[in-house]
C-alpha cells in the first residue's frame, strides 16, 4: 500500500492496479461503482445517492454517511473528461481540484489522483488517510 502524499495545498496518490484502464475509468464514473469505493473505510455511500452527469460543466454527486449516523452531501463539478485517461473535477465550495490520471501500464494500469487547492482544514494526514483508504477499496472492489 502506498500512502497518499501531502505537500502543502495539494495531495496526490498513486497506484498501480492490475485491471485494464477501461475498468478503472467505469468504476470512476458510474453510479454502481462509485458508491462501492467512494467511502473507503470511513464512510458508506448509499448507491441511490450517487448522480453522474459526465460532461463538463455536469456535476456528480453523492452522499457519504459515517460510522456516527452523520450524512454529507458532496457535489463536484466536471471540468474536463479524456475518456478513458483523464478526468478533472473541482468541488465548487472550497474550489478544491481533483484531477484522476489513468494510464496503461506494462502490469496493469497506473491510476493518479492530484487533488490541488486543497483548503486548510484538509490539509492533514486524516485526509491522505482518507484518500489511501479510497483507492484501498478501490483496489479491492477492482479485484472482484
Amino acid at each position: 500500500m502506498m500512502r497518499a502524499q501531502l505537500t502543502g495545498d495539494e495531495l496526490i496518490a498513486r497506484r498501480r492496479l492490475a485491471t485494464e484502464p477501461e475498468r478503472i475509468w467505469t468504476a470512476f464514473t458510474t453510479p454502481a461503482s462509485i458508491a462501492a469505493f467512494w467511502g473507503g473505510s470511513h464512510a458508506r455511500v448509499p448507491p441511490e445517492s450517487v448522480t453522474v452527469d459526465l460532461r463538463p460543466g455536469g456535476e456528480f454527486a453523492l452522499d457519504t454517511c459515517a460510522p456516527t449516523g452523520a450524512t454529507r452531501r458532496l457535489r463536484f463539478v466536471y471540468v474536463s473528461i479524456t475518456a478513458p485517461r483523464e478526468l478533472v473535477f473541482d468541488e465548487p465550495v472550497t474550489g478544491l481540484r481533483t484531477t484522476v490520471t489513468i494510464t496503461r501500464a506494462a502490469e496493469g494500469t497506473d491510476l493518479t489522483i492530484h487533488q490541488r487547492r486543497l483548503p486548510p482544514e484538509l490539509r492533514t494526514a486524516q485526509a491522505a488517510d482518507g484518500l489511501t483508504s479510497i483507492l484501498d477499496a478501490l483496489a479491492a472492489y477492482l479485484r472482484h
